[in-house]
């Protein structure tokens, strides 16, 4: 039934004007906001402390980003109306030959981004310009939601691997392909990640970006998705990042790592109401750090001159 609903949902929205959408989202999110009480707080608490900024300023930040996700949301149900044709019209895409040099080298491409503004029209209008766009995904709580996100996804021709299959053999083969693998590298990376900085306190992060770079040669390309002031997108492709080799693969990963999170965090930094607050990114204590793991650091500057 919630598959039939949200399918239905999605050929509503693409009968409406897209300003229309972006009005109706501003409504929905400040709606959200006022009703959903634990996600609100949430932001806020976590908000106030990483932006060091008072109560009243991290609210008014909270609810322009419940807005921003309601439009994303409605983003995602509008996103079959894309085709290569009109992509322009919704998406600008800035630095695209980086991407056209990182596949050059014929490695594949790791992708990396964060929850950071329509991040599901970032690889949609990569895919529709003609790259053979793949990601890793995770399964949502309810089955019929992922069925219909993947069915969405299809529409724009990305290929998702789930999570809990056999997505690490795919997603390898993708990159033995030639193919772009993209990671969303801003979530909390459980008791096996890499205890770093983020946002000015120690996050668990997930190292598979790095991990995969080292794997298959890889370049890395950090690419963010932002809503600019009229409603639209626009797509950032920073400079290609790769494994250094050191003999030292513990610290290498983790080196590489830090730098992908350091980018990340200055995107979240530049554009705070895009990014979402709400998510347990710091649920993981470095106190449950996997026993033989040594990924803990309290400063990026420890690792100077490693």
């Amino acid at each position: 039934m919630l598959y039939k609903t949200l399918m239905f949902m999605s050929r509503l929205v693409r009968c409406l004007p897209y300003d229309l959408l972006l009005f109706i989202g501003a409504i929905l999110g400040n709606i959200y906001y006022l009703v959903v009480k634990k996600q609100r707080n949430r932001a806020i608490a976590q908000m106030m402390p990483a932006l060091n900024i008072s109560e009243s300023e991290a609210k008014e930040l909270v609810r322009i980003s419940f807005v921003n996700l309601a439009r994303n949301m409605l983003d995602i149900l509008y996103m079959p109306k894309l085709t290569p044709e009109n992509i322009d019209e919704y998406v600008e895409i800035e630095n695209i030959e980086r991407m056209d040099a990182a596949i050059a080298e014929g490695h594949g491409v790791v992708v990396v981004t964060g929850h950071i503004g329509t991040w599901e029209w970032m690889s949609g209008s990569v895919a529709l310009k003609g790259y053979p766009v793949t990601a890793i995904a995770k399964m949502q709580p309810n089955a019929e939601y992922s069925r219909a996100l993947d069915d969405i996804r299809a529409t724009v021709h990305v290929e998702i691997f789930t999570r809990g299959t056999s997505e690490l053999l795919s997603a390898g083969r993708a990159l033995k392909k030639g193919k772009i693998l993209g990671f969303l590298a801003d979530q909390d990376g459980g008791p096996g990640g890499a205890f770093i900085p983020f946002l000015g306190k120690i996050a668990s992060t997930p190292m598979g970006a790095a991990v995969f770079a080292r794997k298959f040669g890889s370049p890395i390309l950090p690419m963010f998705i932002i809503r600019q002031p009229n409603g639209r997108h626009k797509v950032r492709i920073y400079e290609a990042m790769h494994y250094e080799d050191s003999g030292n693969v513990d610290e290498d990963l983790l080196k590489l790592t830090i730098d992908i999170t350091k980018i990340i965090e200055d995107v979240v930094r530049e554009v705070p109401t895009q990014w979402l607050w709400f998510q347990k990114r710091w649920n993981t204590p470095p106190e449950m750090q996997k026993k033989g793991k040594h990924h803990t650091v309290k400063n990026v500057n420890e690792l100077e001159g490693a």
